[in-house]
């Protein structure tokens, strides 16, 4: 099976993540060691100058952990320069542990093929031979809120099944919600998901 080239560096948490993706992309996958990306000014200023050469996809476990180390990326990293892909929160365990980790999610070890490659997809990872993004913005926070999914009554209700039809982490933010919607749907498509 051909694994597709992607052109921007893929930032994971460890090595085990690093291990799965290599499996299924051909890219430069680099690790933050967890935490340690807090603690190392020369990752972090290799990670930055890579984003600028190449751009950069940020992929993390959909975990509090996973959640605080791609917040610390986006702070330190050219925001125009990186994408944030998602995958969803399934319940489980890595075949390689013996009990699940604390909040009892799969991690980006634990997702298959198709689900770490639609991930890359969604979040405009330049795949080889795929089409360059749209740029014109579709969605915007007045948008989300004409779609319900915030400052309405029973807007967390609905941006929580938005959430579950996507397949999308429930911990997303308003910001990270738009960019994601953004890449992958249309606000016609959101409202049909939401049976209006």
């Amino acid at each position: 099976m051909d694994k597709p080239r992607v052109r921007e560096v893929i930032l994971v948490e460890g090595r085990y993540d690093k291990n799965t993706l290599s499996q299924v992309v051909d890219a430069l996958i680099l690790t933050t060691e967890g935490f340690g990306i807090f603690k190392d000014p020369q990752r972090a200023a290799l990670f930055r100058r890579l984003a600028l050469e190449r751009g950069a996809v940020v992929l993390t476990d959909p975990d509090g952990a996973g959640l605080v180390i791609r917040n610390h990326l986006k702070g330190i990293l050219p925001p125009e320069r990186v994408k944030m892909a998602y995958i969803p929160a399934v319940a489980g365990k890595e075949r390689r542990k013996t009990r699940p980790g604390r909040e009892g999610k799969l991690g980006v070890e634990g997702m298959d093929r198709a689900t770490l490659l639609r991930a890359l997809e969604r979040a405009g990872a330049t795949l080889e031979g795929a089409e360059a993004p749209r740029s014109e913005p579709r969605f915007t926070k007045a948008a989300l809120y004409d779609l319900g999914l915030t400052g309405t009554p029973g807007a967390g209700a609905r941006r929580g099944a938005l959430l579950r039809a996507l397949e999308l982490p429930e911990n997303l933010s308003t910001n990270a919600l738009m960019e994601v919607l953004e890449r992958i749907t249309t606000p016609r498509e959101v409202a049909e998901l939401l049976g209006e």
